[in-house]
């Protein structure tokens, strides 16, 4: 009996895909659940398993293509013979070798992440022990093992034997001129873009077609912070296992100024505010496809330790390409670091609903005045862009002027 392989329901906001790549081929014989095709969303990617076991006999829509939630993309037909299986006994054996059976068991169990990762650093996955759920092989395993497995120094050849000589009528032949590379030589790529990457581009494009978007600066002396982070930083470590960065000040921070200006934790609808009295914060993540915005549920709950913990597992999975829908759903307010990248100012732009986002930036040290004396201050230029239809600038002002309060004073943030 034929069943059909179909682009499963992934969430409420996911109606298409994008076909990225198929992991077997027509005629082959698959075991129930096993990865036949790789999936691109506008948040996450996926591996369709097989419905039943049999011959995949039919494939229906090929790499590239667009696809919608429920559509067709091959068929599984259950009482087939693959084609390996009535090919004459001579051409090939009776079953694969065992090596190769290793590779394909390997490359099923691998991200989509792992696998590229391994074919840019030419890493046989086979060999790489996955440390993901139910073994299954990450990026950074398969990163490991291509530092572990770099090639050492070549040992030093034995004594050269001396050259024979050349027969006399051997002749060198003549040397091949190179091709002169002119000037007006120029090159480009057409390339598509992912479906992610097109996903970003869409929104941030509404972004500023549907939200009234003003941004407002200050700066926020970071010395208090980091004088506390370089006391605690080995005992903070030792106790939670996770380092103590800056992003889990800001995370508070942010919660204490949206709870003195709910405005800016709120959404538009119509004619109407939805004010929400809870703290998701999403925090945002450099990804190989491009800017992705996990979300840190009730943040408001939760102490430095554990913010810190949920900010470096997104980080990681985010590196892999095994982030859920779940990670990436809902958020009432949003943080985004380019710091991270060097930046020293820009104007973020609002991740639709919401009303708010907060960019940091790169620490530098600064002359500053303090107490009527110049010194040198670690300084951080801080941007909040906002939804001008329902949030006024002196009320952006002030909630940035509070987070500037409560990050240089971080003992205000316990009593928040």
């Amino acid at each position: 009996m034929p069943a059909n392989i179909v682009v499963p329901e992934v969430g409420e906001s996911i109606v298409d895909a994008r076909i990225a790549k198929w992991l077997r081929k027509e005629g082959e014989r698959v075991s129930a659940g096993d990865p036949l095709v790789e999936l691109e969303t506008d948040k996450i990617d996926l591996e369709v398993g097989a419905p039943a076991a049999g011959v995949l006999s039919r494939i229906d829509r090929k790499d590239g293509e667009d696809v919608k939630v429920g559509e067709v993309l091959g068929v599984i037909d259950e009482a087939a013979q693959s084609s390996a299986a009535v090919a004459p006994p001579a051409a090939a054996p009776a079953e694969p070798p065992a090596s190769a059976e290793a590779k394909t068991t390997a490359k099923s169990r691998a991200t989509p992440a792992a696998k590229k990762a391994a074919e840019q650093n030419d890493v046989d996955i086979s060999r790489v022990q996955g440390t993901g759920d139910a073994g299954r092989v990450m990026r950074r395993d398969v990163e490991r093992a291509a530092e572990s497995s770099a090639p050492a120094a070549a040992p030093k050849p034995a004594e050269a034997r001396p050259a024979l000589p050349e027969p006399a009528k051997t002749r060198p032949a003549p040397p091949v001129p190179e091709r002169p590379v002119t000037a007006a030589e120029r090159t480009e790529d057409r390339v598509r873009m992912s479906k992610r990457r097109a996903t970003i581009a869409k929104r941030l494009v509404e972004a500023q077609s549907t939200a009234a978007m003003l941004s407002t600066f200050n700066e926020v002396d970071m010395a208090a912070v980091m004088a506390l982070r370089e006391r605690h930083k080995q005992s903070f470590k030792d106790r939670h296992g996770v380092g103590l960065g800056i992003a889990s000040f800001f995370v508070k921070a942010a919660i204490g100024a949206l709870r003195a200006f709910p405005r800016l934790n709120a959404e538009v609808q119509g004619d109407e505010m939805v004010l929400k009295h809870y703290f998701d914060i999403g925090v945002a993540v450099g990804a190989a496809e491009g800017l992705v915005v996990p979300v840190i549920r009730n943040a408001d709950r939760l102490g430095f330790a554990e913010i810190e913990k949920q900010i470096r597992d997104f980080a990681t999975r985010a590196a892999d390409g095994t982030l859920s829908l779940a990670d990436l759903k809902g958020g009432t307010f949003t943080i985004t670091n380019g710091g991270v990248f060097g930046s020293l100012l820009s104007t973020p732009i609002l991740n639709p609903p919401q009303v708010g986002i907060l960019g940091l930036h790169k620490i530098q040290d600064r002359p500053v005045a303090v107490n009527g004396q110049v010194q040198l201050r670690p300084m951080m230029y801080v941007a909040l862009t906002y939804d001008h239809r329902i949030v006024d600038g002196a009320e952006a002002v002030r909630f940035l002027v509070k987070i500037k309060e409560l990050v240089e004073d971080p003992g205000a943030l316990l009593l928040e």
